[in-house]
């Protein structure tokens, strides 16, 4: 894709985010992706700020090949210092997911210490969310574009994107609804087949991520399973080798 915000005319050239996730996929089925948030609308405290370093630095310690970090505040318990402490205790990728929609995000994650940034289609203009990826690849991050709808799918498809993640909750309604891995499974096929797609969110069983491999995803992102588990790394390892399980 031209970086200077024209029309994609060509594949995102990705790097190690994606590299990570596809290796992984290819060699155990599927990708598990640990996603580290303190608290949620949904389910109220969950980790404390303090113990999430640790906790990811377990998670990485049981396999996990990328760690994402919620660093919204108000929602989700989050903050930037967080994904700082979690970037320096990990020697893994490091995705940060927040609310982005301006450039200074972009670039107090790169000083973060993140690899990859979430971008969410629901809440950003077109305009916006192209401006948004191409400058993020300028800073040497790598954009995860979410999509939960359809009419997500058609804001995106100009972006000739590679790395994609379904949201299988709405995060209008701050996942609060009552989305399941059927989402992926109905909106997978309107995206490119040579996307590598992330499964994100009411993945809570190894049932979950093989139903999510089998419609095509190359990884999932579980948080609330993992992180209320009495073992979480027991829980990310029963995740991990659902697929390798059936083999």
């Amino acid at each position: 894709m031209n970086t200077d915000g024209s029309t994609a005319e060509s594949k995102f050239a990705y790097g190690r985010v994606t590299d990570i996730l596809r290796k992984r996929s290819e060699a155990e089925g599927i990708a598990v992706i640990p996603d580290i948030k303190c608290k949620s609308p949904a389910e109220g405290q969950m980790v404390s700020e303090a113990d999430a370093a640790d906790l990811a630095a377990e998670l990485v310690d049981a396999g996990a090949p990328v760690i994402s970090v919620v660093t919204e505040n108000r929602h989700y318990g989050g903050s930037i210092r967080l994904l700082e402490r979690i970037s320096q205790r990990t020697a893994v990728p490091v995705l940060r997911k927040d609310f982005i929609n301006c450039r200074d995000q972009l670039t107090e994650s790169v000083d973060a210490g993140a690899s990859a940034v979430l971008l969410i289609a629901s809440m950003l203009e077109q305009d916006t969310l192209t401006t948004l990826a191409c400058e993020a690849l300028k800073l040497g991050l790598e954009p995860l574009v979410e999509v939960h709808s359809l009419e997500d799918i058609k804001k995106v498809q100009h972006l000739d994107l590679l790395l994609i993640g379904i949201n299988n909750r709405n995060i209008l309604e701050l996942e609060m609804d009552g989305g399941t891995v059927a989402t992926t499974e109905q909106l997978i096929r309107f995206l490119p087949a040579d996307s590598l797609v992330i499964s994100e969110s009411s993945i809570q069983c190894p049932e979950d991520v093989r139903r999510a491999a089998s419609a095509g995803a190359g990884a999932v992102l579980v948080g609330t399973a993992i992180l209320k588990a009495s073992d979480p790394a027991e829980m990310y390892r029963s995740l991990a080798d659902a697929i390798k399980r059936y083999q």
